[in-house]
């Protein structure tokens, strides 16, 4: 049938005569036509039914393969970098472990009330209390709060801080209230709490 039989037979068709039990008398158009709606939804539903999960899953695939190179990427710089590592744990425990050595133990803390005493005397100041307080627990350490107070001139108050603070012990000066003495203002009493650490180690 030529190409002209076909236009004039589908001219003459009416679309109301089309019988599904009769299909092999349609039109070539027809047929063509129907075919191509049948293969395209065949091809609709084959996508949504098969290929969209099989992109999906493509994209969690895509996505768990870039996380494990990621992780990938951190295990091989760590491995890289091990001897480093070792090197900078073994710096921090060397440095840890002289920090504690400079927090007293409970047998200290009398020698280190008496640097406190004699650092006030030595910088000229007038003591009035050097007075150790009840210990207070942290996670790792206790700290020691040891009120202190004494009166001077500015100078010899600054020189005091400055020397408590250059102890070989760690020792932090916390709460400072300083009012003068008298009418010329020229003589300081100063209120302050010095806290020192101890190493709880094993309690």
């Amino acid at each position: 049938m030529s190409l002209a039989d076909s236009l004039k037979s589908l001219n003459e068709f009416d679309i109301n005569d089309l019988d599904i039990n009769n299909a092999g008398i349609w039109p070539t158009p027809i047929k063509a036509i129907v075919a191509l709606i049948v293969f395209g939804l065949i091809l609709g539903g084959g996508y949504w039914f098969f290929i969209k999960d099989q992109y999906t899953q493509l994209d969690r695939v895509a996505q768990q393969e870039q996380e494990l190179k990621q992780k990938y990427e951190q295990k091989a710089y760590q491995v890289a970098n091990l001897d480093v590592f070792k090197a900078q744990m073994i710096e921090m425990e060397e440095t840890f472990g002289a920090l504690v050595r400079q927090l007293p133990s409970e047998t200290e803390v009398p020698g280190l009330l008496e640097d406190i005493t004699n650092t006030a005397l030595g910088n000229g100041l007038s003591l009035q209390e050097v007075a150790l307080q009840p210990e207070q627990r942290r996670d790792f350490y206790s700290e020691l709060p040891i009120n202190i107070r004494v009166s001077g001139s500015y100078h010899e108050l600054a020189s005091f801080v400055s020397s408590v603070a250059s102890l070989p012990r760690i020792v932090t000066l916390h709460d400072l209230t300083i009012k003068p003495i008298g009418g010329d203002g020229d003589q300081l009493d100063m209120q302050v709490v010095a806290r020192t650490y101890r190493y709880r180690a094993g309690e």
